[in-house]
């Protein structure tokens, strides 16, 4: 295995943040990466999903040092994420919020439950949340791909959060009939057609969620969600210690 220049497509603020938070987290053991390459580790694994075998040969560390590493760094992280309430109360007084489902392509092909039909292929069911600019306010445990996006918001908590918060917030056509406070497009009846006040309002309501469908279609782009397990699977915990396969 040979090591080579590359570039990770995250922003240098995002790098910044992790390193400043291993350095507040630093203690008086001694590391063979300064913060910021550890730091660079972590992101490159969880952007590109390197191998641990990848990780430490573009580090020059051993694979054992590089799992630690990451373990540690996403540990440390996780002390920041938000719970759902947490981020749904903090964006309350903003207005309204924006929700979207996703499965994320999966190379988990014998894992029970993972074929998703809306995708034609095997994934993990994600849910998104973003505020009305597209910033991410709160992403979902990862379910199979084959969980219907009404019953992911159920299984979550969503509709029970956002009616007690009575927080309205903008989905597409697929959370028809969740409830509570979710605003959908207003649906056409077989052989009718919707009035002109309706087809505008619908129109309305597609712009409006633009936003978090660009921040969905960024997410599914990390390669990380490919080694999903097959089990219900947090993936903002931390990573096993066997190198992905």
């Amino acid at each position: 295995m040979f090591s080579y220049p590359a570039a990770c497509d995250l922003d240098e603020d995002l790098l910044e943040l992790v390193t400043m938070v291993l350095v507040a987290a630093e203690d008086d053991r001694s590391c063979r990466l300064r913060p910021v390459d550890r730091a660079r580790c972590t992101l490159v694994h969880l952007c590109k999903h390197d191998t641990l075998e990848q990780l430490a040969a573009g580090f020059a560390i051993g694979t054992a040092t590089a799992w630690r590493y990451v373990n540690h760094t996403i540990g440390q992280l996780a002390r920041f994420a938000p719970s759902l309430t947490e981020a749904l109360t903090s964006h309350h007084a903003n207005g309204y919020a924006l929700l979207d489902g996703t499965v994320a392509e999966t190379d988990r092909v014998a894992a029970t439950g993972h074929f998703s039909g809306k995708v034609r292929r095997e994934g993990v069911n994600l849910q998104v949340i973003t505020a009305e600019e597209g910033r991410l306010l709160w992403l979902s445990p990862a379910l199979p791909g084959s969980t219907h996006d009404v019953k992911a918001t159920r299984e979550h908590g969503i509709i029970d959060i956002c009616t007690q918060l009575h927080l309205e917030i903008l989905a597409d056509q697929g959370y028809q009939g969740a409830g509570g406070t979710v605003i959908t497009p207003i649906k056409r009846c077989p052989q009718t057609e919707l009035p002109y006040k309706h087809k505008r309002s619908n129109t309305v309501h597609a712009a409006l969620r633009t936003p978090v469908e660009r921040t969905t279609s960024r997410i599914k782009q990390r390669r990380i969600f490919r080694h999903a397990p097959s089990a219900r699977t947090d993936l903002r915990q931390s990573p096993p210690r066997s190198s992905p396969s």
